[in-house]
């Protein structure tokens, strides 16, 4: 009983905390308490950006095929070749980096490690750069097993001037469109959302064209709080479920869970019906097609507009392994189906996100054709 006590505690402890020991249970000899300065320090920071993207693998590294794409348990899959992506460079993304720190902003890009980094901050054919801004801190209440966004009990309070440096930035760097999203802030009395709406508020002044996107946590199921962002102005709600319903226990923190996201989702848009309303899907930690299918049909029969769907990669050794990487070819069948059960917008492919090249993608493929309908209308 003893050491089943004891296993329980560490494993509570490491969702909580994220202060994961450092030996297997079969020894219980070092755990995060007992380690040096230096090595705890290692272990915050995690591996850089490089080794998430490049996973440590030579370019020269040849493959056998076909594929070993699906793991067993406790097993680490390797990177298969359509996941690797560049190491990011270029002057856009040295210059919007260096704006960030200016002007103390985050971004869920760096803080959650996205493989897109480079393209995204680096901009495209056009050199328009996209970046999503992350609010209200980089630091979260809840600990996700699948997410590297750092966790504590009581973070630092908000910038008041957050807002204002959020607004002053995207308005320089010339953008047509921009994400906001946040950690959770289960510390705040709700949930951070007057700062959310007043970051919209602010963005808004500064350009009125500008097109604007939330997304947000689930402010622990307070629909007053969700009507505060619908209330600010902006564009689009978005909300993530992350992931089927049976898997939600394992991969979410205990706060969340699939029936308050769809609630979130389905608030949003009965209190504006004129609002866009988006979420995105991870694929490849366990779930079955049946239960893919079931999550969009969910999501259709509250009226989601828009949905995404994206590999998920693992970004520390501390959370949870890839089960399975999915390839190209079903992820295109997942855009097939998401576009016959009347999704206004899917998107789906492997290192497809949720705010992934929003401005490219999103406003081209509906806000625009909504603007020139209503220009049309009498």
């Amino acid at each position: 009983m003893a050491s089943v006590t004891k296993i329980v505690s560490c494993f509570a402890k490491s969702r909580i905390q994220k202060s994961y020991p450092t030996a297997c249970m079969v020894c219980q000899s070092k755990t995060y308490s007992n380690l040096t300065k230096h090595q705890k320090e290692r272990i915050a920071s995690g591996p850089g950006l490089e080794d998430f993207i490049q996973e440590n693998t030579p370019e020269t590294e040849s493959w056998s095929y076909p594929l070993k794409l699906q793991g067993k348990r406790k097993e680490r899959l390797r990177l298969p070749p359509w996941l690797r992506t560049d190491i990011p460079i270029g002057q856009n993304y040295t210059k919007l980096r260096k704006d960030l720190r200016d002007l103390k902003l985050h971004t869920v890009c760096e803080e959650a490690r996205c493989p897109n980094i480079g393209e995204c901050w680096g901009g495209g054919e056009h050199s328009t750069a996209t970046a999503t801004i992350m609010v209200l801190g980089d630091t979260c209440t809840r600990g996700c097993m699948f997410c590297s966004v750092k966790t504590s009990r009581a973070p630092p309070p908000p910038d008041p001037q957050e807002p204002v440096n959020t607004a002053k930035a995207i308005t320089e760097w010339g953008l047509d469109y921009v994400v906001l999203t946040s950690v959770d802030r289960d510390d705040l009395s709700d949930g951070g959302s007057s700062h959310f709406a007043q970051t919209v508020i602010e963005i808004k002044k500064s350009n009125p064209s500008m097109m604007v996107e939330c997304l947000t946590p689930d402010f622990r199921g307070d629909l007053r709080a969700v009507e505060t962002v619908v209330d600010s102005g902006l564009d689009v709600y978005a909300h993530n479920v992350e992931t089927v319903r049976d898997l939600q226990w394992c991969v979410r923190d205990p706060r969340a869970n699939y029936e308050q996201s769809l609630q979130v989702l389905s608030h949003a848009k009965k209190y504006n019906p004129s609002l866009i309303t988006k979420t995105s899907i991870m694929l490849g930690l366990g779930e079955t097609d049946d239960q893919v299918m079931e999550t969009l049909e969910d999501l259709r029969q509250i009226d989601v507009d828009c949905v995404t769907l994206g590999q998920y990669m693992q970004p520390t050794k501390r959370h949870l392994k890839v089960k399975e990487y999915v390839t190209p070819e079903k992820f295109a069948h997942w855009e097939e189906v998401g576009n016959k059960l009347g999704f206004l917008y899917t998107a789906s492919g492997p290192l497809v996100r949720s705010s992934y090249k929003a401005g490219e993608f999103f406003i081209q493929n509906i806000l625009q054709k909504r603007k020139e309908q209503a220009r049309k209308d009498p």
